[in-house]
């Protein structure tokens, strides 16, 4: 099996695997999913995921190909390195192989350029044409025309602090403390148009290639808010030369006023999947956001 075979048969490769055709290097790939490198007859690599069945857990349905269609969605536009989709089955996804490489200082810039370019390119309206998720839970993205506002509130804080609260993870001081900032995220400004962004762009999400790019990865890819992908690059430590990142993503597309007190805003979202998904351990995490949130500091304990 060669990569033209591949991409002209897709579906053949769960067979080549099963039968051990393919060399597989199991690689570093997530909490969530069993990574592997596939080394193909002519030379060429895939990064292939599947769903890890031995933990027993079900597979989420639709989890590959949603993955499939948001790297595509962000790969139209363009503007900013994503890998090829080369295999999307409902139990595995293959994808061009990314060298990996260290961050620069160019490298940085360039991406802040490329990521502000991928924004401007725009979604027809919050949300997406298909399923959601954010790691392995749900992510409610039936378009929605807005405002932005509304929608960040009941779709991606509200369900979330559910989960977590029904978890135990959060208690009603934390509750309270998110319900204020759903309930002023009007008042609280930074309303715009949707961006076409990646949706969950922590660092770990943020893969720098040998060819010296940033490539994203492992995408929840919708029609959002610009600032979002900004505040998840300064999460749990922050991606290398972050400050070069945005200053040259401000002078492609220049941020709104006010944009940095609302970066714990923006966290809020991924903190409070944390505490959907991990427990207590992220509670802080969350009081933190939330308090800056309503501050306007532009500050909150992020390095978890």
């Amino acid at each position: 099996m060669d990569l033209a075979y591949l991409r002209a048969h897709p579906e053949h490769l769960p067979t080549f695997l099963t039968h051990q055709r393919v060399r597989e290097t199991p690689v570093a790939g997530g909490d969530i999913c069993t990574a592997s490198r596939l080394t193909l007859d002519d030379g060429h690599s895939v990064f292939a995921k599947t769903w890890p069945e031995a933990t027993g857990r079900p597979r989420p349905e639709h989890l590959f190909t949603t993955e499939a269609t948001g790297l595509r969605w962000l790969r139209e536009a363009g503007a900013v390195a994503v890998p090829e989709v080369i295999v999307a089955l409902p139990n595995l996804l293959a994808l061009e192989w990314v060298d990996p490489g260290e961050p620069s200082r160019e490298a940085a810039e360039r991406f802040g350029r490329e990521l502000a370019a991928l924004h401007r390119s725009g979604a027809p309206a919050f949300g997406a044409e298909w399923p959601g998720f954010i790691g392995a839970l749900p992510a409610a993205n039936t378009p929605d025309t807005g405002p932005w506002s509304r929608w960040f509130a009941e779709r991606r804080l509200v369900p979330y602090l559910r989960m977590s609260v029904d978890n135990g993870a959060l208690g009603p001081t934390e509750q309270a403390l998110v319900e204020r900032v759903a309930a002023r995220l009007e008042q609280l400004g930074g309303d715009e148009p949707p961006a076409r962004i990646h949706g969950d762009l922590w660092p770990g999400n943020l893969l720098w290639g040998a060819d010296n790019r940033g490539w994203l990865v492992d995408p929840a890819a919708h029609g959002g808010h610009r600032e979002t992908d900004l505040a998840q690059l300064a999460l749990f430590g922050g991606a290398p030369h972050l400050d070069r990142i945005l200053a040259a993503y401000d002078e492609v597309w220049p941020l709104a006023d006010g944009w940095r007190e609302r970066v714990p805003l923006h966290q809020l979202h991924l903190v409070l999947v944390h505490t959907a998904l991990f427990g207590t351990a992220y509670r802080d995490t969350v009081a933190a956001t939330a308090q800056a949130a309503l501050s306007g500091s532009g500050r909150a304990t992020v390095d978890g």
